[in-house]
Formats: structure tokens, sequence, C-alpha cells
């Protein structure tokens, strides 16, 4: 295992199960944070180093690269992405003495070029984030992910619509898809942080095991629940007054949402590779084994037994 230092943006999702694999294998982790809170007390415990830290910041990102040889780029969804990816450039070609910087892109860029316009916001910013990467001739590899499977839309939103009538309600019309998890992501992170294999490609992009449409999909949450569970298709428009507007998030993150679904319509989700194994020797989970391991979540709780 390599000595080199590791600094972490993200520490949320794909980034915390990073951080969880690299400190297993006893990888020192420096751990880029906005707030000194609980979730960076929870990282301090994991035997990461903990610094306090604004990727819009050019003298906060110069101080996390100190003595750093292995980097991972990511930041949630935010108006500030590509930001924050010029000024990492920017600042690790000026301070930094980097063997790999492993950026977290999106899956979509594969699909776009310098004038497409059918995407949200956000994928262009992660399109041009990646121009600015390459240009930087920083050691960049690009990590592409499809759509999560611990996303809401197949995780909170499914649960709370199989509970009420069985269904998972979606906008997806008959597009076919292939949600990727979390954790395999993070395997994949891990592993080309890690260098554990003999070359770094440019660009791996993740996928589940398969594609396929929303009625499959529905067959595999019947199979890891038990249960009958079908798919019903919702007019993006009403989903979107009904279920997401609802929740409160930023216009940003709203607009990013309902494009995802809208491509998941014009099947520009239909798409699979091998990536995760070829990267880690390990296949990807499929979706019946991802709701199996989380079958309490989809089912309501058994009445408890009648005392006396």
């Amino acid at each position: 295992m390599p000595s080199q230092s590791v600094l972490v943006t993200g520490a949320g999702g794909v980034g915390r199960a990073v951080i969880e694999r690299l400190r297993a294998d006893d990888v020192p982790v420096r751990v880029l944070v906005r707030r000194d809170d609980e979730r960076a007390a929870a990282l301090r415990r994991l035997g990461a180093e903990v610094v306090l830290g604004d990727l819009t910041r050019p003298e906060t990102v110069a101080a996390g690269l100190w003595d750093i040889d292995r980097m991972y780029f990511a930041m949630p969804v935010s108006r500030d992405h590509l930001l924050a990816a010029t000024v990492v450039a920017s600042v690790a070609r000026e301070y930094g003495d980097l063997d790999v910087l492993v950026g977290l892109s999106q899956m979509t860029v594969s699909q776009m070029t310098a004038t497409s316009t059918d995407e949200s916001h956000q994928q262009r910013l992660h399109w041009l984030a990646e121009q600015v990467l390459d240009w930087s001739g920083l050691p960049v590899v690009h990590v592409r992910p499809t759509s999560f499977l611990d996303n809401p839309l197949f995780t909170d939103l499914a649960a709370r619509s199989i509970k009420e009538d069985g269904t998972l309600a979606l906008p997806f019309g008959s597009g076919r898809t292939s949600p990727v998890a979390v954790a395999d992501v993070a395997r994949v992170v891990a592993a080309l942080l890690a260098d554990r294999h003999s070359h770094l490609d440019h660009v791996y992009e993740l996928t589940g095991p398969r594609a396929m449409d929303m009625t499959e999909m529905a067959g595999e949450y019947s199979r890891a629940l038990g249960r009958s569970v079908v798919y019903a298709d919702v007019p993006l428009e009403r989903w979107r007054d009904e279920v997401l507007s609802p929740a409160g998030l930023p216009p940003h993150v709203e607009d990013h949402i309902v494009t995802m679904c809208r491509l998941h319509q014009q099947n520009r989700y239909d798409r699979a590779t091998d990536d995760v194994a070829r990267v880690t020797g390990v296949p990807a989970q499929t979706v019946e084994d991802f709701v199996a391991a989380r079958r309490d979540q989809f089912l309501d709780p058994e009445p408890a037994n009648p005392v006396g």
C-alpha cells in the first residue's frame, strides 16, 4: 500500500465512503471541510486529518494541498462547481505536486458537446469543469457515474409510493436506466487513489450491471421485497408540482432533477459499462441486491404482537 497522503473534498455520500475505505487500509487522509461540526468530528474518529477550507478560496485550497500526493475532487450540486474546479486546477498547478487527481463528474458529460443545450445547468458545469481540469495538464482521472441508486428518487420517494400503493411512481416514461450504488463508486475512487492497478485510464464511466426500463426495475424491487411493486409513470409536471417542489430544494437543484427526469424519458440514461468490475474486480450491485439490503426502508413495520 502506498504511503502517499490523500486530500478529499466533499465528505458526504461518495466522499465519506472513500474516506472509510482508505482509512481501513491505513492510508493517510486529509479532508477539507467548510464547517467544524459533528460530521467533521466523525471524520476525525475515522483517523482522518480535518482542515477547514473552501474550494472557492485559493488560499485554503493551497493550505490543504500541502504535502499531498493524491486528491479526490468533488462537491455537492452547486452553482460554484466550475469556480471550484478552476480554483483547484490553478492552485494544484502552482502549489501542488500531485500524482493523480480523481474528479467526480457525471456520465451525462459523455453525451455532451461544447454547444449542446438539452442538459441541466449543473451538467453543463461538470462538462466545463472537465475541460478546465484537462487543460490544466494535471494527472486527472474523471469518474463519471450515472444516476445514483442512493438518490431519493430510488430510495425515499420510492419507499413512500411503495408503502402507499405498491408502485414505483416516477416520471421516467419508457426510458431505460442503470443506476449505480454510491458504495460501488466509492470502491472505484478508492482503488484509483490507492493505485491498486497497473495504469490509470483517463475516464471511467460507472453504471449498474445492466440497463432496464422502469417496469423491469419495479420487478427488481418486487423480488427484493417479496411483494408486488409495479411501475406508475407520472407526468413530469405533475410530479414536479406534487412531489418535488414541496421539498423546498434550491431552484438550481430542482431544475437539475427535473432535467434528469426529462433525459430519462428521452432514453439518455440507457447505458451500461463494466468499469466498476474492471477497476475493482467486483461487479456493481444489482438493484435487487441494493433494495434487499434496505428492506426495512421500503416495507411497513410488522404490527407488534398484542400483550395479554
